[in-house]
């Protein structure tokens, strides 16, 4: 062990009698779940499923959630395994608890100290264990080594900051990488810089570009359609502080309601009050007179994205955020608008503006004119529906080969499944 992961190890040890009273105030400031304090000091609500065991972890909602598109394929191949999905966020694990199938557990991740990752290993005895994008956490890493755990390390991605950190301690970052059997990168920056740390990479997966639609409930959807009234609907997803107000200004006037969806539904309140908008939070419809519905609540985008014309992506109008993944309405072909900030999904995007399937806008005045061209040239937005379900379908082909690298990893089977 390389000396900056020995001292990790000892201050993470020193650390850890703290956790408890650290995760109570956490509890009591709504970032952690109360009643499963105990999951993150590696005590398990659930017992273990019998039999091989996968385990796949995602820290927050959207490495989690890409996860699902795993837990499908490992499904359909391998019916015998039993699979369990660790978060580290109350949000993911809320989402998860909708979206996995039955029969598979979910757990928060443990803390990274040692008695709490020996308690979470020493109950799950994972036999394979699948992290997304970029978790290295060195104790719950090296135990499960220790534990004969075999490691993927999936959708791999590594910012040129995070990188930078890496790189005043190589040594760490090779012995780290090393643990892993197998790395699929994100994109090529992320294998250039994996590679550069001592990485052996795979080949590319991006596990956000993979999932299958989004559910929704066709009962509601047709309940929605009805209160529309006729309108179009434009739905503006993932949205963050200043780019409520400024979705809202562009589609003013259009004839059109727009369902906004913060990117963070606790910001529900607040938004409605600036635009007088009625809450889904809150069991409030919209009336044939309101433009602006406001749409926070949990696990129901598949439903909006089915009621949407058009989708305007937030996170991407300047202020850091770097957009969000248009994926998700491109499958249920959407029209996707889009501001300039693109960075967390540039290749994505690139891709879909040369398809025809995604626009961008510079500003709020773009934006407005933008929409209104779309709205007025139902064939263009026809066009554009073809493309992008076009263009989702054929990223899913990348799961397959990815399913395939993890084959050799994976338990042998036994009995009647190995005939």
């Amino acid at each position: 062990m390389t000396l900056p992961l020995a001292l990790y190890s000892l201050l993470a040890g020193l650390a850890e009698s703290f956790a408890p009273g650290l995760l109570r105030r956490r509890a009591a400031a709504g970032r952690e779940d109360p009643e499963r304090l105990g999951e993150r000091l590696g005590r398990a609500s659930q017992p273990r499923p019998g039999g091989p065991l996968v385990w796949l972890h995602g820290v927050s909602v959207g490495e989690s959630l890409s996860l699902l598109a795993l837990v499908e394929g490992l499904r359909a191949r391998r019916p015998d395994l039993a699979l369990l999905v660790t978060s580290g966020t109350r949000t993911s694990a809320d989402l998860l608890a909708r979206r996995l199938p039955e029969g598979v557990v979910h757990q928060y991740v443990p803390v990274d100290g040692p008695q709490a990752v020996r308690r979470f290993l020493d109950h799950w005895r994972p036999d394979l264990g699948v992290f997304a994008e970029s978790e290295l956490w060195p104790n719950l890493l090296r135990s499960a080594r220790r534990h004969g755990t075999r490691l993927a390390l999936v959708s791999a991605r590594i910012t040129e900051g995070t990188a930078g950190t890496w790189r005043k301690a190589p040594a760490s970052a090779r012995s780290l990488l090393g643990l892993f059997d197998l790395i699929l990168p994100q994109d090529r920056a992320s294998a250039a810089r994996l590679t550069e740390l001592g990485a052996a990479c795979g080949r590319e997966l991006n596990l956000k570009r993979a999932g299958a639609p989004l559910p929704f409930d066709p009962a509601e959807m047709e309940r929605l359609q009805g209160l529309a009234a006729g309108r179009p609907v434009i739905v503006a997803a993932s949205t963050h502080p200043g780019e409520d107000t400024l979705v809202a200004g562009a589609a003013e006037g259009l004839g059109a309601l727009l369902v906004l969806a913060p990117r963070h539904p606790e910001r529900g309140g607040e938004i409605a009050a600036a635009l007088a908008a009625p809450r889904r939070a809150l069991g409030q419809s919209p009336g044939p007179d309101d433009p602006v519905w406001i749409a926070d609540t949990l696990g129901e985008m598949g439903l909006f994205f089915r009621l949407a014309d058009l989708v305007v992506m937030g996170g991407s109008f300047p202020g850091g955020i770097g957009g969000h993944n248009p994926l998700e309405p491109a499958r249920l072909g959407v029209p996707v608008l889009t501001g300039p900030d693109i960075a967390n999904s540039a290749d994505v995007y690139g891709e879909m503006f040369d398809e025809a399937c995604a626009l961008t806008a510079r500003d709020g005045p773009d934006l407005r004119r933008k929409l209104a061209g779309l709205l007025g040239q139902p064939a263009l937005r026809r066009r554009m529906r073809e493309a992008a379900l076009g263009y989702a379908a054929r990223q899913g082909e990348s799961l397959s080969a990815a399913l395939d690298d993890l084959a050799p990893l994976l338990p042998p089977l036994t009995g009647e499944g190995a005939a």
